[in-house]
């Protein structure tokens, strides 16, 4: 058991590459909290565990709003009295569209759940961490968009560019307390969020997008998480782990690969919110439009 009395928080922990990390953690040992905007996932989630005969509970969590975080953390210590693993996994696809006609009130949105919400996370759980004193792991989700220009939509890349670099300061500042803080950039993983009303299409264009002939699953996510979680990374600290099946050895080339997802051929413009249970806010527009 890798993470035997260890208690685990994983924020968007009720699909996706969440759910795998939560049903990894708890089946490694480890009792899980799972945090998440969509409550009746988030239940669903929960009923999955305990029929596996693992150790879970839920609480609803916008990760934007500093108010939730520590409600979050507080749960945690009063269900299992401490907390060793904190996996900031919470996202959303966020602003799409060109540039020209990004709100910002659709940047703001994209920025505070995927940075915004990394921050918030670190900053309460590394205030337990430190007040226990005996270390901990920090995980953040990033992505492979954060490491170039053509991997994810503009505003969705500059956010994860944002948690790779914030996971390698924090990892410095917070090394001294033996608090470990790294990132995991995942590549085209068929989840809930990317598969929308054709998942079997997604997942053949996601295996013909990379080297690996194989489609990205949550589980793969999930084994590196534990990895990082555990004791086996007790040296790991500061870095950001691309688990891509190869996209970004060959260049990912997003728009080359997917043309229907660049900005300037998209139907719509505005913001997208996965599974949070929240509506989208999107807007129809003209991909011949002129920005004139």
């Amino acid at each position: 058991m890798r993470l035997a009395n260890k208690v685990a928080v994983v924020t968007g922990g009720a699909s996706g590459m969440g759910l795998a990390s939560v049903l990894s953690f708890a089946a490694e040992g480890a009792q899980v909290v799972i945090a998440d905007f969509n409550a009746q996932t988030g239940n669903a989630a929960v009923e999955t565990a305990l029929q596996q005969g693992l150790d879970v509970s839920f609480i609803q969590t916008d990760v934007a709003s500093e108010e939730d975080i520590e409600a979050m953390c507080e749960h945690a210590l009063s269900a299992y009295g401490r907390l060793d693993v904190l996996f900031n996994n919470a996202g959303v696809g966020g602003a799409i569209g060109p540039i020209t006609e990004t709100t910002v009130e659709d940047w703001d949105y994209t920025f505070d759940v995927l940075a915004k919400g990394v921050f918030l996370g670190m900053k309460h759980g590394a205030k337990i961490m430190r007040r226990q004193g005996d270390g901990g792991s920090i995980i953040n989700t990033a992505s492979i968009a954060g490491l170039s220009g053509d991997a994810g939509p503009l505003v969705y890349s500059a956010a994860k560019a944002a948690v790779i670099n914030l996971s390698k300061s924090a990892a410095v500042e917070l090394a001294p307390d033996h608090i470990r803080v790294n990132a995991i950039c995942p590549g085209y993983i068929a989840t809930p969020l990317t598969e929308g009303k054709n998942p079997e299409a997604i997942k053949r264009s996601f295996t013909q997008s990379q080297p690996w002939p194989d489609y990205g699953r949550g589980e793969h996510i999930a084994g590196v998480a534990l990895f990082l979680a555990s004791d086996d990374a007790g040296f790991v600290t500061g870095e950001s782990i691309v688990v891509d099946g190869g996209s970004t050895a060959e260049g990912p080339g997003r728009t080359r690969r997917f043309p229907q997802m660049a900005a300037s051929n998209s139907r719509y413009s505005g913001v997208t919110k996965g599974s949070t249970g929240a509506d989208n806010a999107l807007r129809k527009r003209d991909p011949g439009e002129s920005d004139a």
